[in-house]
Order: structure tokens, then C-alpha cells, then sequence
């Protein structure tokens, strides 16, 4: 009998219309598009916009656009997966509300939250459901409306955030493609260093974290660049490595796209090229759990079935990721 992986048989994304540009950012606090586009590559990032929108609203037209492209019924999904950090309630769950927007009936959904590692994490996750034989289509999202947490005062993080939703579709495979192999990773020391310091049950809201901006990312940016780094060029090498695989075998790095200078790092660790790395950090910023998906989204027609693709990530915890996958399509 051969063996059973878990391939990815579609991709959509999904970004807002209104866009936040660098010279609109200088009008509202103290930084310039020189500033930011050299230490971050960024130019803009998306914003959702309107009453009462939130992560699962994007979500619902990544997997509503993943249905039509792939062919699929609604109801014919086992299991759906968000990963996010902003869902649209502490409960119930972002991925029973998409479920619910995209006429899903009777299916089981959970959230996932690893910070900016979470679609890895609930890529990884999604695949031991098909592997095992449980489900045979779970859909695996990654959302976040990073708009809604990010202090518009706070020049050092309301630049890197945008808002995004993109989905993948797992299916079994036997023919050698889809997920290979995952290496997933922490350090709490992190916790310090990027977090939301209220809005859960340690902090919960009240007028004074209100007032105090305590419901916004918080980011020490020294440590964690110099960590993000570290863990996620060598997490990426150690996967290679572990799959005897060199830079010529890799024909895409999906890294996360959090800060320029940190893929540039990544793939000079592993030895891939920059012409081998995939990069849309400029137009639409870090949207945290989606900037993989995305990613894959937004080069899918320069995926050949069989490439080898290190998808690599780091995020809040910390927590940081690398997984081997072969495209099936």
C-alpha cells in the first residue's frame, strides 16, 4: 500500500481594496517611505474597511474563491482550520464562522493561533487528519486582521501590518506529492519581547487598557529580529538537511513575510537564490498567518507539479517552523 500525504489540490487569497501606502503612513506619524522600505521592503499593505467586518468576512472570500476554483461542494469539506491571531470573537471559532458565510453544514472547524507561524503550524496540523485516513478534504486558512490590533501612534509596528485571508485545499495523495516532512519549534523567553498585553483572561479589557492602547501589538524589535533570524534560516537549513536536500533541489522559498532583511537572511543560509524566492512583502506588508498562503496565492502560476518548496515561518511565542512539501499540480 503505498503511502498516504496530504497534497495541496487548490490556493485562493483574498486582499482588501483600500490600500495604506508608506506616504500615507508620513502623514500620520513620524516616519517616511525611505525609512520604512529600507529596513522592511514594504510600500503598502490592505486594510479592511466597513461596520462590522472582520477576519472570517476575508476568509469567506478565500475559501468561497478555493470551492469555485477547485470544483468542490461546500459539503463535501471534512474539516476547516484558521489559523489567526485576530478572530472575529474570543468564541466561537473564526473557522465556524467562515464555515458558516460559506454554506458549510454540519462540519467541524477549530482556530489555531502560533502568531505569525500559525498557518504552518495548521498546514502541518490539517495534513495528519488526511494522513491518518480521518477526512479526505480539510481546508486550511490562514486570516488575520492585523488592522484591528495595531496602534496607529506606534510608528515601530503600524508600519510592518496589513490584512489579508488566503486557503488551501488538503486532499490525499500517493503519488509522492504534499506535505513531506515539518519541523515545528518554540522558545517562551519570547513572550516578553511580542505580545498583546490585554484583552485575555490575565488582562481582561477595561477602561484603563483601553486607555493605556494595552488591546495593540507590542513588539521589542531588537530581540525579535535578531531571533527571527537566527531560528528561521536555521530551521529552514535543518529541514533541508534532514531531506538531504540542497539549494539546487529547492525550486521555491515560502518564507514568511514579516521583514525583508530576514528572508534575504533565510535563503543565503539555506543557499537558495533570490530568483527562487517567493516575495510579495512589498505590496501587501506582514498580514501575520496569511503571508504563506498568500504567498503561494500570488505565485501559484509559477508552481509546476513535483517542485520542492521550504515553507519557513516565525512568530510570537516564539514560535517558528519549517516545512518540506513537493506541489501537486
Amino acid at each position: 500500500m503505498k503511502k498516504i500525504t496530504a497534497a495541496i489540490t487548490g490556493v485562493h487569497g483574498y486582499v482588501p481594496d483600500d490600500i495604506l501606502s508608506n506616504d500615507m503612513l508620513e502623514k500620520m506619524v513620524d516616519t517616511n517611505d525611505e525609512w520604512i522600505f529600507s529596513r522592511t521592503g514594504i510600500r503598502e499593505r490592505r486594510i479592511l474597511k466597513g461596520e462590522g467586518l472582520g477576519t472570517s468576512d476575508m476568509a469567506k472570500h478565500a475559501v468561497q474563491g478555493l470551492l469555485e476554483k477547485t470544483n468542490t461542494d461546500p459539503q463535501d469539506i471534512d474539516l476547516i482550520i484558521c489559523a489567526t491571531v485576530t478572530p472575529d470573537f474570543v468564541f466561537p471559532s473564526t473557522a465556524n464562522t467562515t464555515a458558516d458565510k460559506c454554506g458549510m453544514k454540519n462540519i467541524p472547524g477549530f482556530d489555531l493561533n502560533a502568531a505569525c507561524s500559525g498557518f504552518l503550524y495548521a498546514l502541518n496540523t490539517g495534513s495528519k487528519f488526511i494522513e491518518s485516513g480521518s477526512y479526505k478534504k480539510v481546508i486550511v486558512i490562514g486570516a488575520d486582521k492585523m488592522s484591528s490590533i495595531v496602534n496607529y501612534e506606534d510608528r515601530s509596528t503600524c508600519i510592518l501590518f496589513g490584512d489579508a485571508a488566503a486557503a488551501v485545499l488538503l486532499e490525499p495523495n500517493e503519488d509522492g506529492n504534499g506535505v513531506i516532512d515539518c519541523i515545528m519549534a518554540g522558545d517562551t523567553t519570547g513572550i516578553q519581547y511580542l505580545n498583546q498585553k490585554a484583552g485575555g483572561s490575565v488582562k481582561p479589557a477595561s477602561h484603563q487598557t483601553v486607555d493605556a492602547k494595552e488591546h495593540s501589538v507590542f513588539q521589542d524589535g531588537g530581540p525579535v529580529f535578531k531571533m527571527a533570524v537566527s531560528k528561521m534560516a536555521g530551521v529552514s537549513k535543518d529541514i533541508m538537511e534532514r531531506n538531504d536536500l540542497v539549494g539546487d533541489d529547492i525550486a521555491w522559498l515560502v518564507p514568511h513575510q514579516a521583514n525583508k532583511r530576514i528572508i534575504d537572511a533565510t535563503a543565503r543560509f539555506a543557499d537558495i537564490p533570490h530568483e527562487k524566492v517567493m516575495l510579495n512583502i512589498g505590496k501587501f506588508g506582514n498580514t501575520t498567518a496569511a503571508t504563506i498562503p498568500l504567498c503561494l496565492w500570488d505565485w501559484e502560476n509559477k508552481l509546476n507539479k513535483g517542485d520542492n518548496l521550504i515553507l519557513a515561518a516565525f512568530g510570537g511565542g516564539f514560535t517558528w517552523g519549517s516545512l518540506y512539501l513537493k506541489w501537486a499540480y
